[in-house]
């Protein structure tokens, strides 16, 4: 079975074309700047890499260049589009109605516009893509993947808020948590890597880069994590706040004059350590501007590395302990200096970073002492490779 992965933005398409006989990739690619007349594809495979800049007026003429491409004769790697099997589709948002993967329906079409509500940033664009494919590639069976639903484990008193009840029962308001299939894949693949079940680990991820999480995963089920409603809650961000005092929200409302679209804005884009630092939202460039004196550059990442460690804490906690700390996405795997600053102090959960092991990046490896009872890991995640093995299971029912 051949499946095409989509995970649409709004104003991009990221794809990856995998085998599913031996989950071999065999393309991937992605088209930026949708809408724009300078907009973008750029097309790798095989070790090759070709790029087109034109004018793409819409995702679903995103989607169209992309058939195209995966099929052209000398950059191609199919015959033609009828040899796509299945197409998965990432979808940030499925609220309390999915609690998995699922075949996409007009129903469940329904479903995801009900959750919109809850997502206006991410699933209007999901959904754009989910269309712009069955109306180009008919009678293909589309799967929904959603970031959420790894959640759905976490019990009551995990995911609800204090707040009256009836926003719950009504609004859905809760927390439900986001990264979640990057989240299943690290919790599966660290198990496969200690040689340990997953019903015996007691696990707490850290997914970090320009937007980040952590989650807890006890028996191989979640039971808590850092976001919340929406993905703005938890540590800071490239440029999300995070947790903050709700009554700020309101105060600087009130003082700026700012629109609620204003305040998201202030919230979700202004803000984490490209606030702080004034310098960048790219942990790299922080570095360097921290390296050369720029104290608020040092300050964005002393607050970045003290709340990730400071949330370890909380939910080694919630699990009563904790057997291994991963680390994964952008940060988590290549920020070797940020993995450092994050495990100074974590020496009273058993978790010991060994300096030279932790100079590595972008693979599986083990960063803790031999004499850590609780293991450091990295763990690089691949959100699409969980995409299309849900797709293909589902589809081929």
């Amino acid at each position: 079975m051949i499946v095409l992965v989509v995970n649409c933005g709004s104003s991009s398409l990221k794809y990856q074309l995998v085998n599913m006989e031996n989950e071999e990739v065999m393309a991937k690619g992605l088209v930026e700047k949708i809408t724009l007349p300078d907009a973008q594809l750029t097309h790798k495979w095989n070790g090759q890499k070709k790029e087109i800049v034109q004018p793409i007026p819409d995702h679903k003429v995103a989607v169209k260049l992309v058939l195209d491409i995966l099929t052209d004769k000398d950059c191609g790697v199919i015959k033609s589009m009828d040899a796509i099997d299945a197409v998965g589709h990432r979808v940030v948002h499925g609220g309390e109605e999915f609690a998995s993967s699922t075949l996409i329906t007009a129903e469940v079409m329904k479903a995801l516009e009900r959750c919109s509500a809850m997502a206006p940033l991410h699933n209007p664009p999901n959904i754009i893509g989910i269309k712009a494919c069955e109306a180009i590639m008919p009678g293909v069976p589309q799967v929904a993947v959603f970031d959420t639903s790894f959640h759905q484990t976490m019990p009551p008193k995990a995911y609800m808020y204090g707040l009256p009840y009836e926003l719950y029962k009504e609004d859905g308001i809760r927390r439900y948590g986001f990264h979640g299939t990057s989240h299943r894949y690290v919790a599966d693949r660290i198990a496969k890597v200690m040689g340990v079940p997953k019903k015996d680990l007691r696990i707490i991820n850290c997914h970090l880069g320009n937007g980040s999480s952590l989650a807890a995963v006890k028996g191989g089920v979640c039971i808590d994590t850092t976001m919340g409603f929406t993905p703005l809650a938890g540590m800071l961000m490239g440029t999300r706040c995070g947790d903050i005092d709700p009554a700020i929200v309101l105060n600087v409302m009130d003082h700026h004059n700012l629109s609620t679209k204003e305040m998201d804005m202030l919230m979700n884009k202004k803000s984490g350590v490209l606030g702080i630092s004034g310098v960048s939202s790219d942990f790299r460039d922080l570095g360097e501007a921290a390296a050369n004196g720029n104290d608020r550059a040092q300050l964005a990442l002393d607050m970045f590395h003290y709340q990730v460690r400071k949330l370890i804490g909380a939910l080694a906690a919630a699990m009563g302990g904790v057997d291994v700390i991963t680390f994964t996405a952008g940060v988590g795997e290549n920020g070797i200096e940020d993995r450092a600053a994050i495990c100074e102090g974590l020496e009273y959960l058993g978790a010991v970073l060994d300096k030279e092991r932790n100079n590595v990046r972008g693979k599986d490896a083990l960063i803790s002492t031999d004499d850590s009872t609780c293991k450091l890991y990295v763990i690089p995640t691949n959100e699409e490779i969980m995409i299309a093995r849900d797709t293909k299971e589902i589809a081929s029912k």
